[in-house]
């Protein structure tokens, strides 16, 4: 396992974590959420850079905290709060990273700057929201990191920057190996490009499921009142009330649409599916 979390536990006047999952080598493992559910406190208490209150994190077979300079060298980091000296250029940061890793790709960075149209000699201050998002992925995964641990990634970035985002991660998975654990609120995102997804709702992961079965097997039924008492609920998984009725999530839509044609049954997507689990009951 490369990443294990067990009940890891932190506490806030206004926010409590209670957080288990795993990352599979070879895997792209996505974290969904809203805004302010979790996402950034997991990620933290990951890399150490918090201090957990109970439970258990092994991150590359060790506790964060014993993770030497080596064991470093085998992650690459995107936090959505953190950046780069607003006064550093491109080439600065070049210098920068060739001092810390051995394994930095200098060629491949500046072929990959030159694509995006990231400029050598300006400062960082001057760059847009979708080349910050870029520079930031750029660095953490061209010094040859095993691991991608990355926050929120596209938020704020336009539909064109989102997707230069998301096939540099395809890119990087080409390579046998390596694994990553990426979180955002833009579900569409992860759908295509995840291969498990869970979800985290006010500190607690509330739904875990391989992207493949979730696309395939999963559904929304759209029932009026009447028609939800006549239903056989045994594969139902949470109801969330409408005007006409119920939205009810279910993991065997093909039993629905087999025993019950006249129901309208709609293939399930990760936006609709968020909102039955946190809205429904």
């Amino acid at each position: 396992m490369l990443v294990r979390l067990e009940n890891v536990q932190k506490h806030y006047k206004q926010f409590d974590l209670n957080c288990s999952l795993e990352v599979q080598p070879g895997c792209i493992t996505g974290l969904i959420g809203q805004n302010g559910s979790g996402k950034t406190t997991t990620f933290k208490s990951i890399l150490g850079l918090i201090k957990t209150e109970g439970g258990s994190i092994e991150i590359l077979g060790k506790n964060p905290r014993e993770l030497d300079t080596e064991d470093k060298k085998k992650i690459g980091v995107v936090l959505s709060d953190s950046g780069f000296s607003e006064y550093m250029t491109v080439k600065d940061l070049i210098t920068v990273m060739e001092k810390l890793y051995e394994k930095f790709d200098r060629k491949g960075f500046e072929e990959k700057c030159r694509k995006f149209q990231i400029p050598g000699n300006k400062r960082m201050k001057e760059f847009s929201t979708g080349m910050k998002a870029k520079i930031k992925l750029l660095v953490a995964i061209s010094h040859q990191a095993e691991f991608l641990l990355l926050d929120e990634p596209t938020a704020g970035l336009d539909v064109v920057a989102r997707q230069q985002v998301l096939d540099m991660l395809r890119e990087y998975m080409e390579e046998e190996g390596r694994s990553v654990l990426i979180s955002s609120h833009i579900s569409s995102d992860l759908e295509g490009l995840c291969d498990d997804l869970y979800m985290i709702d006010q500190g607690k992961v509330i739904f875990h499921e391989e992207t493949d079965i979730l696309l395939s097997q999963y559904g929304v039924l759209k029932v009026t009142e009447e028609q939800y008492e006549k239903l056989d609920k045994q594969y139902i998984i949470k109801k969330k009330k409408e005007s006409f009725g119920y939205l009810c999530l279910t993991n065997e839509k093909q039993f629905y649409m087999e025993n019950y044609p006249e129901l309208a049954i709609e293939k399930g997507n990760i936006d609709e599916m968020i909102l039955i689990m946190i809205g429904g009951e």
